[in-house]
């Protein structure tokens, strides 16, 4: 029996038989990746590769084992170019740029808050308009209508008393 079936296998068309071979194919195609989907995609391109090439198969060799040739370097071939373009690189431009998380500014904002609320008035200003709003030591002083020495020597003891509020260490 087995002579008549390879008799008939012989005398079908040689795209017939390939197409005879998908189940074994597919099954080869999974021992390559996990997907199903990879599988598939490696079971086209092994097919397209076969019967673009099919004047190439040799009668009277094992079809089988062309088939599983073609799909073996199909498959090193998308293995050497997923390494190349390397997708999954830790420096990939597009992954998501890396944030901490809102609630540790959220506490942050409120331990400030609370803090600047129980600095004197005279720092506290001082504080807001150098640091805050970025104003020079001079344009300070005309708003405070001092002296320029005077919002360095606030400014600094407004630095000092916050720092230690919020760290609860005094420095020096």
């Amino acid at each position: 029996m087995p002579s008549t079936l390879k008799k008939e296998e012989h005398s079908q068309p040689l795209e017939n038989q390939v197409v005879d071979l998908i189940p074994a194919l597919r099954a080869f195609a999974r021992t390559f990746v996990t997907s199903s989907f990879e599988a598939d995609d490696l079971l086209q391109e092994t097919l397209f590769r076969a019967l673009r090439g099919i004047d190439g198969f040799e009668p009277g060799t094992n079809l089988k084992s062309w088939l599983f040739t073609i799909m073996h370097n199909a498959f090193r071939t998308q293995y050497k170019l997923r390494r190349r373009e390397a997708p999954g690189v830790i420096d990939c431009a597009e992954l998501p740029i890396p944030m901490a998380p809102p609630q540790e500014w959220c506490v942050l904002n409120c331990e400030l808050r609370t803090a600047l609320e129980t600095l004197a008035p005279v720092h506290r200003e001082v504080l807001v308009l150098v640091a805050g709003y970025g104003l020079s030591y001079k344009e300070a002083a005309d708003i405070c209508d001092c002296a320029v020495g005077t919002i360095k020597s606030r400014l600094s003891r407004a630095r000092d008393e916050l720092a230690y509020r919020m760290n609860g260490v005094p420095v020096e």
